[in-house]
């Protein structure tokens, strides 16, 4: 069974989307294997983020991360990353398609409401990153 971390930021928390958001991963038949709101310290974005350090986005992308909760999921199921990736949408939300999360939820690029891994390799790092207990 393939895992990935899932992360709504914190513009999905603060406009209370979680529900909809954990219920479309639902609907798809992804299984949330563990689950956790949190509000990550500096060191957690920037471990996470660790290969945008040199990027002139980085303190923004900090910055948004920290400034409030998280809701951080393990979702585990068949292709799960692709999976998400499809239903997250494309990072640009003016380029996501409407059916996405992203689509209809996300207002900007820098702040597009979530997150998801992109290979298992980073989902093994980002889940230990963000549910060290599950080592």
């Amino acid at each position: 069974m393939e895992r990935s971390l899932v992360l709504i930021k914190p513009d999905g928390v603060e406009r209370r989307l979680v529900g909809q958001i954990i219920s479309i991963y639902e609907r798809k038949g992804l299984n949330i294997t563990a689950l956790k709101l949190i509000k990550p310290t500096r060191e957690i974005v920037e471990t996470h983020y660790v290969e945008h350090k040199d990027k002139p986005f980085f303190p923004e992308l900090i910055s948004y991360l920290t400034r409030g909760m998280v809701c951080a999921m393990i979702i585990e199921g068949p292709n799960v990353i692709e999976t998400v990736r499809k239903i997250n949408g494309a990072t640009d939300p003016a380029q996501a398609e409407m059916g996405t999360i992203r689509g209809q939820y996300a207002l900007s690029k820098s702040e597009n409401i979530v997150h998801a891994s992109d290979s298992p390799e980073s989902a093994e790092r980002e889940i230990n990153i963000w549910f060290p207990e599950t080592e």
